[in-house]
């Protein structure tokens, strides 16, 4: 894959695990750096690995406000994978826009590489795409996508949980309780970062039950996909709409628990967008 190029996004577009972007109004006009910006030491001297960086803004500074987090070099891959799914999720890294791994290195405290890799790994899920020379741009999507993602999702998990009920132990649905509440503690707190964690999590477990290591990673990937903000609509759900889904679970679980067929049908059909009688 050609590696992305040292391009940041719109001034103001933070990432989530960092400090928010400033507006574009607290940036130098003539678009150099502050004193305050670090310029990590791969990108000192000109290009790194055929990225160009000669005519990229420096990544906007933070608003003074709780220090970032600090990246555990144990993980660093995958810590800031997550932070930019988390980002992805929120809607911080916005669809069409570009950002480039140097930049974002930048906001991290860590070289371009792991950054890098974990965009690629983005790129694989079909969350980004490279620009060659430029860096990665986050997809963009309109509402017939998601219609079309969510209606694949529905079809392969709805025949599965119908076809769990009474054939899994009320004890082994009763373990999943603890997830189902973490989805309404979740959507009480409206991040919409954590709920989609939990909201996951709590499918996960379900499918899981069937047995069926494919399909909980597929179904999985879905999910994801359809948790990513739409072009030009809003970044997700209400926290109304994330209370109802909650809810949702949880009243699931419980006529999972008891064998309520009709019951657990009712409640697919209302949890899964696009699902008939």
């Amino acid at each position: 894959m050609k590696q992305a190029a040292r391009g940041s996004a719109e001034p103001g577009h933070g990432v989530s695990g960092v400090s928010r972007a400033s507006d574009a109004s607290d940036l130098p006009s003539g678009g150099g750096e502050t004193p305050a910006t670090r310029v990590p030491p791969q990108a000192q001297g000109g290009a790194v690995r055929g990225e160009h960086t000669h005519s990229e803004q420096p990544f906007p500074q933070s608003r003074p406000g709780p220090a970032r987090p600090v990246v555990q070099r144990s993980s660093v891959r995958g810590q800031i994978l997550q932070a930019l799914r988390t980002a992805l999720a929120t809607g911080e890294l916005r669809p069409g826009a570009v950002y480039s791994a140097p930049a974002l290195g930048e906001r991290f405290g860590v070289s371009a590489t792991p950054v890098r890799e974990a965009m690629q790994q983005l790129a694989l899920e079909g969350a980004v795409e490279v620009v060659p020379n430029r860096g990665f741009r986050v997809v963009e999507r309109d509402a017939r996508e998601l219609a079309e993602l969510a209606e694949v999702r529905a079809l392969i998990e709805v025949p599965v949980v119908l076809r769990l009920v009474g054939a899994v132990p009320a004890a082994r649905w009763a373990e999943l309780r603890p997830l189902a509440e973490a989805t309404v503690r979740a959507a009480a707190s409206g991040c919409r970062a954590t709920y989609a964690e939990a909201d996951r999590a709590f499918h996960r477990a379900v499918l899981s039950l069937a047995g069926n290591e494919q399909l909980v990673r597929i179904a999985d990937d879905l999910h994801r996909r359809v948790q990513w903000p739409l072009t030009g609509g809003p970044a997700a759900r209400t926290r109304t709409e994330l209370m109802t889904d909650a809810a949702q679970h949880v009243g699931l679980l419980d006529a999972l628990i008891a064998g309520d067929t009709d019951g657990v049908r009712t409640l697919v059909w209302e949890h899964y967008p696009g699902v008939g009688a």
